[in-house]
């Protein structure tokens, strides 16, 4: 028996001088140097009683020590539990002991705050910071050179990604072998990904995005990472032009557009820019195109199946859609009730599926079947539409979906409306419960730079477009929307913010 992610990610790079990682401070770290780390790193963890199948939550700042734990996971057979570095402690004493984790890794700062939570989970605890430093990090120096990967199978667990749980308990998505291994093929191949590549890397660890997506195809692919801590736009800058290829979320782009130095000159050698875990707008898209002569690829995926559709890499980049299905990848809209496909152009509920389909919740068999179909079809509460050539175009949440006197309203085709508006730099749409209408529409704007929003001559345009029932009942202007740290707009806490302004309107 094999180890099949790490024998197609890393085996093929052992002894290699290449250079994997290009680090802010100018240096390198080889292939070969990179994996001796992981070595020392799997030793460290066999050493501690951690064994095939044990999860190993991980609560670190990025660095090359934290991306060598992954590797050492990987080839030690451990389940790989990143947790975002924002969570608080009471998040992570949920993930924790959920996910019965054997060992905790946290940030030296932090092991005080943290020490109760491993105990209470029965987990052991180590440190990692940053730099690098850290209790686990002395015990890898104190290991010998050398680990044998510990077979696995491709059904084996090899990451629990917990979900953002904005509808409630955050649920632990158990991604196998199999699963990522089928993504990062299927990545490399519509992507063009070779390696000649080198992909600037701004993106966190903790997330499918930066790890599993721009991490998982570099390795698969032979490429360099420039392994950024962060984004920050003075460093992308200065790294482009050692780059062919990035990775972002739409922030990304929107920062660097803001910047004049960013231009048709700057890029002029870069293949690839690509963006997701968050709906690029868009206005953002064309500006980019304009400004660069790029067009951004976008894509859709979810911490349930990695990467399930993307734009052409040859061939067209539809502004608004997130393309077509990856190989081996279906895809297919249904009626949220009967579950009955739906004809081309309608919009209904997305299903997906194939070998990136997640295995199920960790702990959580109910909500397993409610979500994840006998016929293997996954249903990713996300509403789309698919054309009739094939491109998918994503509406929204089916939890945002706002149901105002009977009439259904999507809130994406009124952000649409509204992005387009004079001095509207972007904007959200909500539900808040109305005493006629069950529902009406909460629109939240921000305003370009500099610019006011004339909103009597935002609501005659409203009149003018957009039937009655989907005219916003009430406007309000922030500095800036709320967002997670991959950038999505967290409606949940607008919802929260405007669920009364309507308590004493009627009619």
């Amino acid at each position: 028996m094999t180890n099949p992610l790490y024998d197609a990610l890393f085996a093929p790079h052992e002894g290699s001088d290449r250079v994997f990682l290009h680090l802010p401070d100018g240096t390198t770290l080889s292939y070969a140097a990179f994996l001796a780390l992981a070595d020392r790193t799997a030793a460290a963890l066999t050493s501690l009683g951690v064994a095939p199948g044990d999860r190993v939550a991980v609560h670190v700042e990025k660095s090359p020590e934290a991306l060598a734990l992954y590797a050492a996971c990987l080839k030690a057979g451990v389940v790989f539990l990143p947790l975002n570095t924002a969570y608080t402690a009471k998040e992570l004493d949920y993930f924790v002991g959920d996910s019965g984790a054997a060992l905790f890794v946290c940030d030296p700062g932090e092991a005080e705050a943290m020490a109760p939570i491993a105990e209470a989970a029965g987990a052991m605890l180590l440190t990692l910071g940053g730099e690098g430093a850290g209790t686990l990090s002395d015990l890898v120096a104190s290991q010998p050179d050398g680990f044998a990967a510990v077979p696995r199978a491709v059904d084996d667990l090899a990451a629990l990604l917990y979900t953002s749980g904005t509808t409630g308990r955050s649920k632990g998505a158990m991604l196998t072998q199999g699963n990522l291994l089928s993504n990062a093929e299927a990545l490399v191949e519509s992507w063009c990904f070779s390696a000649e590549d080198v992909l600037l890397h701004a993106l966190p660890i903790f997330h499918s995005h930066g790890l599993f997506v721009a991490t998982n195809v570099t390795l698969l692919a032979g490429g360099s990472l420039i392994f950024l801590p962060r984004f920050d736009a003075e460093a992308v800058l200065a790294q482009l032009p050692r780059a062919t290829t990035m990775m972002g979320v739409p922030t990304f782009y929107t920062r660097l557009l803001d910047d004049p130095r960013f231009d048709r000159a700057l890029t002029a050698h870069m293949r690839l820019f690509v963006s997701g875990s968050a709906p690029l707008l868009a206005e953002t898209h064309r500006a980019f195109e304009a400004r660069t002569g790029h067009r951004i690829l976008e894509r859709y995926g979810m911490t349930e199946t990695s990467m399930n559709i993307s734009n052409p890499y040859e061939g067209d980049r539809r502004a608004g859609t997130v393309g077509l299905p990856l190989p081996g990848v279906e895809a297919r809209v249904c009626d949220p009730e009967t579950r009955a496909a739906l004809p081309a152009g309608e919009i209904g509920m997305l299903h997906v599926r194939g070998p990136n389909v997640f295995q199920g919740y960790w702990n959580m068999p109910e909500k397993t079947r409610e979500e994840l179909l006998e016929d293997g079809w996954f249903i990713t509460g996300d509403l789309a539409r698919i054309d009739p050539d094939g491109y998918v175009t994503i509406v929204g949440r089916g939890k945002d979906l706002i149901i105002s006197g009977g009439y259904n309203i999507y809130p994406k085709e009124i952000e649409i409306f509204l992005d387009a508006q004079p001095g509207v730099k972007e904007s959200a749409v909500v539900g808040a419960p109305h005493p006629d209408f069950g529902e009406s529409v909460v629109a939240v704007l921000v305003p370009e730079a500099g610019a006011e929003i004339d909103l009597a001559a935002l609501d005659a345009a409203a009149r003018t477009e957009l039937a009655g029932f989907k005219r916003p009942r009430h406007v309000a202007i922030l500095d800036a929307l709320p967002r997670n740290t991959m950038g999505k707009v967290q409606k949940a806490d607008l919802r929260t913010r405007y669920a009364g302004v309507f308590q004493h309107k009627a009619g």
